[in-house]
């Protein structure tokens, strides 16, 4: 890793979205002989669209970068390309008034891969950037209050926090334009801080900042044309721009029985600016919640970025016996959001059939300038497709009705003034301007960090000692972080929502702290299965929030962890519980040959994740609880499934398996003549590689051509997958067979489950030992590529496929893949890389 030698004196030129230039020095600043500069981190950046992205934003977390936030190196962060530095700031995204990330603003090509550096290093002068942000609170000074208006004063001042005292009210005339501002390079957006809580719009004619100029003289000059720009939207009692509110069936109640409101700045940055409204004890459906708001936007970027958050006030948070988002749920059900309707505008939708986590938008579009002139002026609000519970309107509002399942919301609002520098003229140009927006808020541009704490800790080679200790140390940091948040009646804090009896958290997550329980036995890791899986089985064997009549194969995969329960606890309500999934099985849908429908809302669909959710439980059943002819009926409807799933879903020309196959050739997803889905998705034959392993655990010698079958399967899959693995780093492709198409990308719960694959077929002497440089490589790269160190201690695995499904907006296509969220530590990549490394520890230690 090149370091910047603190010596060099050099210049930089620095683009601004608008496509200017300046220029600035960096100079090393007089520093003590302490001063040294650190590598911190390596980022490579990829753009995953074919268009350019210009001053793209990419999020460091300090803790992501291996730093403490009190850490003196996080004060000194810089980005560094080629002997230049990035753009960059230093902000706070959780409020506390204290930096917590470093933003980086590259420029990126159409498909543009970028590799920079991340250093601290306290002798570098960093350049002035130019002004592309601004966030301000401004109130009057010098004078008194009559009644309700303060009166003479003498100047306005920029305060950092700000509450208004009770007689403030609208027309007050105390605020500076009436409430906390923000701006970029391109709009600006004010938000009254009174009753009304309206979203207004300040068009501008200039790429400079205006909002610290904008009603110095009075009230009413904003109103009208200036060489600046204008007030472009009349709000009234409505949604405004962006606003938010409460849908109460009929109209929106917006946020205006408020006691107090709390106003603070939060940055006001060359970058990236926010500011912060705590609404306190909102009164809303007949309930007292507390609000909060952040607003934020970056350089170049129309869009404010929005993320509310609602609590119970201290009071009533202090009596509930409930989970307190829980009851805010229940309470306050949804959250509305939207734009103001006016005469002879028209409402614009975003893609309907998008997958729910892809975003898009409800939008207007027409001659709506409060400038009186023939202006068009354009407005939307950008949300995850599956946040939207409904679209409808009121008299005053065109209303998109979010759920609230976490008791909060994020979403962006958006607004274009024709007479903008280069504005958008046309409804189909501003269509085609929010659809680009969408796009790059679905398709995040693709991180790979590599950060030197991380590699620094990954120096020792791979052995069996160390596979188990990186197992151990994933499973122990999920421990901390959240394993015992999935039980019955709690908050599912990976997904933000109720728990519910599911197969990653109930099952995958906890099967592989059982397994390794096995290996390094810990009474955390053995205690965790009662108090998760076993907190969803009643004394007389129900599974809470278990819903048969949706017949889902997924819901099968927790039986495993409730069998090992009732197997070493011998308690009546797991094997009632077990026998109960068991007579589901048989009451559950299937295709003319046999297999296993995915659930009845995907009828006809044999997918590759149900072989995995379904048949290990099947077998491990029949081995632990049946006998006779019975137990050999499910032996071969178990191997039957696995036949099926071959004959109907591997690719012969390649060997890799579609993710799935619709005996009625109906689905959208499916191809007419086939039935088959278009790709191959790499987790979908994650599944299936570690369903055929687990099963032949539970098939016993006395069954030998069923074995027979299944480990000529296994060889078969393992010859196809290792030609797919990606020769440098070892890992494989969200898309197995496309590496080089635009936005693909390594993922890891898919290279895991190779992993474990490979490692365990080698063990179990399932597929010859020449396959073990394959599986060490798959291991090497899982945690090369994917593991990274934080300071307290911790790991996480990253570049996760949240989840990937087919039908309900979710086409199939290869982009529909690419759009999917991306995170980290979710338990279906976490789960298989805990038994990764139980395996390699073993296939190591022979």
């Amino acid at each position: 890793m090149k370091q910047y030698q603190s010596s060099n004196v050099f210049a930089l030129t620095l683009i601004c979205a608008s496509g200017c230039f300046f220029s600035a020095s960096v100079s090393a600043a007089t520093t003590s002989t302490t001063d040294v500069a650190s590598n911190i981190a390596t980022v490579k950046a990829t753009n995953p669209s074919n268009f350019a992205r210009s001053q793209e934003p990419l999020y460091f977390s300090f803790y992501d970068l291996g730093l403490a936030a009190d850490d003196s190196k996080a004060k000194f962060l810089v980005a560094q390309q080629d002997g230049n530095i990035l753009p960059s700031q230093l902000i706070d995204t959780n409020n506390d008034s204290k930096p917590d990330t470093l933003l980086v603003a590259p420029d990126f090509a159409p498909a543009q891969s970028q590799t920079f550096t991340i250093v601290s290093d306290a002798s570098i002068k960093m350049p002035a950037l130019k002004k592309q942000t601004q966030s301000e609170i401004s109130i009057k000074e010098g004078g008194q209050w009559k009644g309700k208006v303060y009166e003479n004063f003498t100047h306005f001042k920029n305060v950092q926090k700000f509450t208004p005292p009770p007689q403030y009210t609208d027309h007050s005339y105390y605020i500076r334009y009436e409430g906390p501002g923000i701006e970029s390079d391109k709009v600006g957006y004010r938000v009254y801080l009174d009753w009304r809580n309206g979203f207004d719009i300040f068009g501008k004619k200039t790429n400079e900042m205006v909002l610290q100029d904008v009603g110095q003289k009075d009230y009413e000059a904003y109103h009208h044309d200036a060489p600046w720009g204008q007030d472009v939207l009349k709000v009234g009692k409505t949604l405004g721009t962006g606003g938010y509110g409460f849908w109460n069936g009929q109209s929106v109640d917006l946020v205006s029985k408020v006691k107090t409101w709390d106003a603070s700045i939060v940055e006001n940055g060359a970058l990236y600016s926010a500011f912060n409204i705590k609404y306190n004890q909102w009164q809303v459906n007949n309930q007292v919640v507390d609000l909060s708001s952040t607003i934020a936007m970056n350089a170049g970027s129309r869009l404010a970025h929005t993320r509310l958050t609602m609590t119970l006030p201290k009071a009533i948070a202090a009596e509930t016996k409930t989970h307190p988002k829980l009851l805010l749920t229940e309470q306050v059900p949804n959250i509305a959001i939207g734009v103001v309707k006016h005469k002879d505008t028209k409402l614009i939708l975003g893609n309907e059939t998008v997958s729910g986590g892809a975003w898009t938008y409800a939008a207007s579009w027409g001659k709506q300038s409060l400038s009186g002139a023939d202006d068009y002026l354009g407005m939307a609000v950008i949300f995850k497709r599956g946040d939207r519970s409904q679209q409808t309107e009121d008299a005053g509002s065109y209303v998109t009705v979010m759920k609230n399942l976490n008791a909060g919301l994020e979403y962006y609002f958006v607004a274009v003034w024709d007479k903008e520098p280069n504005g958008i003229k046309t409804e189909a140009e501003f269509k085609a301007y929010l659809d680009q927006e969408v796009e790059r808020l679905t398709k995040k541009t693709r991180i790979q960090l590599k950060t030197n704490i991380s590699d620094s800790e990954k120096k020792k080679p791979l052995d069996a000692a160390e596979a188990l200790a990186w197992s151990k140390r994933l499973a122990d940091s999920d421990m901390a972080r959240n394993t015992f948040t999935f039980g019955y009646g709690t908050w599912d804090e990976v997904r933000d929502r109720k728990t519910k009896f599911d197969y990653d958290m109930s099952g995958l997550h906890i099967m592989a702290l059982q397994e390794l329980n096995k290996v390094s036995p810990d009474s955390r890791y053995s205690n965790a299965a009662e108090a998760v899986t076993g907190s969803f089985i009643s004394d007389e064997g129900e599974i809470y929030t278990f819903k048969p009549e949706l017949y889902s194969i997924d819901l099968t995969n927790p039986g495993r962890v409730l069998i090992n329960l009732e197997t070493s606890t011998h308690q009546e309500r797991y094997r009632k519980s077990v026998d109960y999934l068991r007579e589901q099985l048989r009451k559950h849908p299937r295709t003319k040959e046999g297999a296993f429908w995915h659930r009845i809302t995907y009828p006809h669909q044999l997918w590759l994740d149900g072989v995995y959710m379904g048949i290990p439980f099947l077998v491990q059943y029949a081995n632990t609880y049946e006998t006779g002819s019975v137990q050999r009926a499910s032996f071969k409807e178990a191997i039957h499934e696995f036949e099926i799933s071959r004959k109907r879903l591997r690719d012969p020309k390649n060997g890799l398996y579609f993710h799935a196959w619709d005996e009625s050739k109906s689905a959208i997803w499916a191809n007419k003549k086939t039935g088959l889905a278009s790709q191959y998705w790499a987790r979908g034959s994650g599944w299936l590689a570690m369903a055929m392993v687990d099963t032949l655990d539970y098939l016993p010698e006395s069954e030998p051509k069923l074995r027979k079958k299944m480990i000529a399967m296994i060889n078969e899959f393992a010859e196809s997958i290792v030609r797919y693995q990606d020769p440098e780093t070892g890992t494989w492709w969200q898309i197995l067979d496309k590496p080089n198409a635009i936005g693909n990308y390594r993922e890891s719960t898919a290279t895991a489950m190779y992993s474990y694959f490979l490692s365990k077929a080698i063990n179990k002497g399932y597929i010859p030992e020449s396959y073990k440089p394959y599986a060490e490589k798959a291991f090497n790269g899982l945690v090369n590529e994917f593991i990274s160190v934080h300071h307290d201690g911790k790991i996480s695995m990253n570049m996760q496929c949240q989840v990937a499904g087919l039908g309900f907006g979710r086409d199939g296509s290869y982009d529909y893949y690419m759009t999917e969220p991306i995170v980290t530590d979710d338990p279906k990549g976490n789960g298989p890389f805990i038994l990764a490394g139980i395996e390699t520890y073993k296939m190591l230690k022979k």
